[in-house]
């Protein structure tokens, strides 16, 4: 790959993988497989592979014999110019589709044909960004031929029930006898945490915060050990995702979050369930007084 410049789609996965590692919190050694990359990218094991080799000739990553890709160096600002434009690109088709989508503009059932006529795209630039939106859950292929939306957060009253309802799951949850809290995996959703609260608030996207922020939730469901806590919170999480991205970005409320996040992180590592669900509570609730200050806000201007 050296001397040889990269494709628009390697860019692309590339610089996605860079924002994966970001949101991640990996460190410098961290070994990448392809397997591990493919439910993130949504492609292929060859477009994977051909974007590491990317990274390895930038010196992002370093490849080991008979051992694969370890995290050589993580830029801390953006990705590499190539990457960043062609990924641009793929990041401004997603929006657009879910924007599309949230504000009505495309039915329950597209095709393939239908949206490369609508924002001009060619096929492959499509099914990237279709994958993506797959792994998230929100779109699936039909069988033959289109694509079915899945069912969202169509209504605010919908949207506040999300919150309400969490409100009653996740500390619950974190009080139930067969919560164990992780040590290690605690440690490192702590350093992501303190990250998005000591610099990545100012510049991480708000797909990038969301992602965050529902690793972090998710990561403590899972230490109840019981499935159906982690199926219910992610399909949850699935169904606010586009009527998250449309909000208009918060950065100093993403920083006071990643503080109680740490709160909450803190009290666990210090064997105090007890208070880290009471603080879990009043993370939540200060979620849904927020959302439903700021859903008044945009219903008195559009009544104004």
């Amino acid at each position: 790959m050296t001397g040889v410049a990269p494709t628009a789609l390697q860019s692309a996965l590339a610089s996605r993988i860079l924002s994966h590692a970001r949101q991640s919190g990996w460190a410098v050694g961290h070994h990448l497989t392809e397997n591990s990359l493919l439910p993130v990218v949504g492609t292929s094991r060859s477009p994977v592979r051909a974007a590491m080799a990317h990274l390895e000739a930038s010196g992002v990553l370093e490849r080991r014999p008979n051992r694969g890709y370890f995290l050589k160096s993580l830029p801390e600002g953006a990705p590499p110019p190539d990457a960043a434009e062609a990924d641009q690109g793929g990041d401004k088709l997603y929006i657009a589709i879910a924007m599309d989508r949230v504000g009505g503009a495309l039915s329950d059932v597209v095709s393939e044909n239908e949206l490369m006529r609508r924002y001009d795209v060619s096929r492959a630039q499509l099914r990237l960004a279709l994958a993506r939106i797959a792994a998230e859950g929100w779109i699936a292929r039909k069988p033959g031929r289109g694509w079915a939306f899945q069912p969202l957060i169509d209504s605010i009253k919908a949207y506040r029930e999300i919150y309400r309802y969490r409100l009653l799951m996740e500390p619950a949850a974190m009080r139930s006898p067969e919560f164990r809290a992780d040590p290690d995996v605690l440690r490192k959703m702590r350093a992501r945490q303190v990250f998005v609260r000591d610099e990545g608030y100012r510049n991480l996207s708000q797909i990038e915060l969301f992602e965050i922020n529902n690793r972090f939730h998710i990561g403590l469901a899972e230490m109840s050990n019981n499935r159906f806590i982690v199926q219910t919170l992610t399909r949850l999480n699935h169904l606010r995702r586009l009527n998250e991205y449309r909000r208009p970005i918060d950065r100093e409320r993403a920083r006071r979050v990643c503080r109680e996040h740490v709160g909450i992180i803190d009290a666990l590592l210090a064997g105090d369930i007890a208070l880290a669900a009471t603080r879990l509570e009043t993370d939540i609730g200060n979620s849904i007084i927020a959302k439903a200050l700021r859903e008044d806000e945009q219903e008195n201007d559009h009544g104004g």
